[in-house]
């Protein structure tokens, strides 16, 4: 005997999945009402499994465009930080930077807090555009202690790695504290990552100590939302705590 048929909107997800693994992101997917005409069903039913698979980010919706094939998300645990190189490469895609900015300047005031600097102490200041498969991913300003100066002035940030730059420099970066919030691009970041002015952004700023607890490195990084996101792993408080009671009286 046959098995029991799918509905007809999981047939139709399961034939865009299928089509999707051959195509490119920002290829077009044919429109609803091409489905309709294709699988012989109701736009509804056309629009609950395009919508399926839009929910699961592989599919981008345009309106009064049509559908295409998503770019696929960068991802990153909240509670690890890895060079931007090594995460990409993890990823399977292709890494590199475009310098923007490079320069010694003196710090600006959060950056005289986050490094423990006085005022008017020189910092290394750099501005990049991260890329993967030549795709903007972050764009990110840092600023470095005024010490990783004769590491990093001169060395080759496009194609290599920053932190590796600085381990072999010396400088080890060991641990940090994040702060993650919303923005919008402004003109200059639409410019530089590709994106239309107003996009949201996820903003990430960051500092970053070394291996002797030194202040380091103070990082914005900011991410077209449609192209990075955060995976976070928790516990829930109160669930914890009965465990934890649960152990003491067992």
């Amino acid at each position: 005997m046959d098995g029991p048929s799918l509905p007809r909107h999981r047939e139709i997800e399961q034939a865009l999945r299928a089509r999707i693994a051959d195509l490119k992101p920002g290829d077009p997917l044919p429109s609803d009402a091409a489905l309709c005409r294709e699988f012989g069903v109701s736009r509804m039913t056309a629009r609950n499994a395009v919508g399926r698979l839009a929910e699961e980010g592989l599919i981008a919706r345009e309106p009064g465009r049509g559908s295409f094939v998503a770019v696929p998300l960068s991802h990153r645990r909240a509670n690890s930080l890895m060079s931007f190189s090594e995460e990409m490469r993890r990823q399977g895609r292709a890494p590199r930077s475009r310098l923007v900015r490079r320069e010694q300047r003196p710090a600006r005031p959060h950056e005289v807090r986050d490094l423990r600097l006085r005022d008017g102490e020189p910092v290394v200041a750099l501005v990049r555009i991260r890329l993967a498969d030549d795709l903007p991913i972050a764009l990110e300003a840092v600023a470095l202690h005024g010490r990783c100066a004769a590491a990093v002035m001169h060395a080759d940030l496009e194609t290599g790695s920053l932190h590796e730059t600085l381990r072999g420099g010396g400088f080890v970066p060991a641990r940090g504290r994040a702060t993650i919030t919303a923005g919008t691009a402004s003109a200059d970041d639409a410019h530089l990552l590709d994106v239309a002015p107003g996009t949201p952004l996820l903003v990430e700023r960051r500092v970053i100590v070394d291996q002797r607890g030194r202040p380091l490195e103070s990082t914005e990084s900011r991410y077209p939302a449609d192209r990075y996101a955060l995976d976070v792993d928790f516990e829930v408080e109160a669930g914890r705590e009965r465990a934890a009671r649960g152990r003491r009286h067992g």
